[in-house]
């Protein structure tokens, strides 16, 4: 597909099979050689960079399979390239990828076993419009949702999105024995070794100075109960302790309750927590292309007009 010789692909000579590595930034130069083992060995040498987890790629590659599908290189009847994508998963399907096309027409990779998408999304680039009237929603529903909402519909698929696996939430039948903690899961390092993470959310606003549930002393409170108490891990049927506890706000955490939290915690404990507020989450959500939850989509109405005059009976 790199040098052309595949179906809906275009032909690439000596010339233009290192013009296209060229705009993947990668310094490879085809010299004469074979193309098609030439750039089989290229590949090869790209799939061996490091990576930072099994779900992800090397960002090289990721680029490969973004230059292969740039709309750009449409070849006859396959002007939306949906041909050259079907035969590209083809192949990728095989070692558990799926390409496909993002909102804003720009190839992707997708890990079909983890639903992740294979790059790092940069929650700090700026945004398009579509990206920002999602984001939008997605703020407004963060002002009305509760807690629970917050949990369930935001923060589980976020954290399932970014790699975490075996996200289990309290919920308010077991808010007794939750001990702190609103959901704990687990991240597998490239090294196979686990680490365990507690999160403590709260819907609103979290500073220094409240007295209701938002009242940083609380939190406090909780996310020491979280780190000094087990969960248990059934898939090593084993108990263990949380490693770090993310504090989790629908609003915003102020830079005093961070650092009163700081202050009360001991030096050991401090390097455990984190913290994310309501501008993380949206840009998190957004630049992973999650689907908004129901209730921040706007409601669809028909106007009479639009319904038959004539009845069905």
């Amino acid at each position: 597909m790199v040098v052309g010789d595949a179906e809906h692909f275009p032909y690439r000579s000596s010339k233009y099979i290192t013009e296209f590595f060229e705009d993947c930034d990668l310094d490879f130069v085809h010299a004469g050689e074979t193309r098609q083992v030439w750039a089989a060995e290229r590949i090869e040498e790209v799939l061996a960079m490091p990576r930072a987890t099994p779900s992800v790629m090397p960002d090289a590659f990721i680029r490969i399979i973004r230059r292969l599908l740039d709309k750009g290189d449409a070849e006859g009847d396959d002007a939306d390239r949906i041909k050259a994508l079907a035969a590209l998963n083809i192949m990728l399907a095989r070692e558990g990828w799926a390409a496909f096309y993002d909102e804003n027409g720009l190839g992707q990779l997708r890990h079909i076993a983890t639903n992740t998408i294979a790059q790092t999304a940069n929650p700090h680039r700026p945004f398009t419009p579509s990206e920002i009237e999602r984001r939008d929603q997605l703020l407004s529903y963060l002002c009305k949702c509760s807690e629970d909402e917050l949990i369930e519909d935001v923060l589980l698929p976020l954290f399932r999105q970014l790699g975490f696996h075996r996200i289990t939430a309290a919920g308010h039948k077991d808010k007794a024995l939750e001990y702190g903690k609103d959901v704990w899961m687990k991240y597998t390092l490239p090294t196979l070794h686990v680490l365990y993470f507690g999160i403590q959310a709260k819907k609103g606003k979290l500073d220094s100075s409240g007295v209701s549930t938002a009242n940083v002393a609380e939190i406090h409170n909780q996310v020491t109960m979280m780190l000094g108490h087990e969960i248990f891990d059934p898939e090593l049927s084993r108990r263990v302790l949380v490693d770090h506890a993310f504090i989790v706000a629908g609003g915003e955490i102020t830079k005093q309750a961070r650092n009163w939290i700081g202050n009360k915690l001991d030096a050991s404990k401090r390097s455990q927590v984190m913290f994310m507020d309501r501008e993380d989450i949206l840009n998190l959500f957004v630049v992973n292309n999650l689907p908004l939850p129901k209730g921040a989509l706007p409601a669809v109405t028909q106007a009479w007009d639009d319904l038959d005059d004539d009845l069905p009976f």
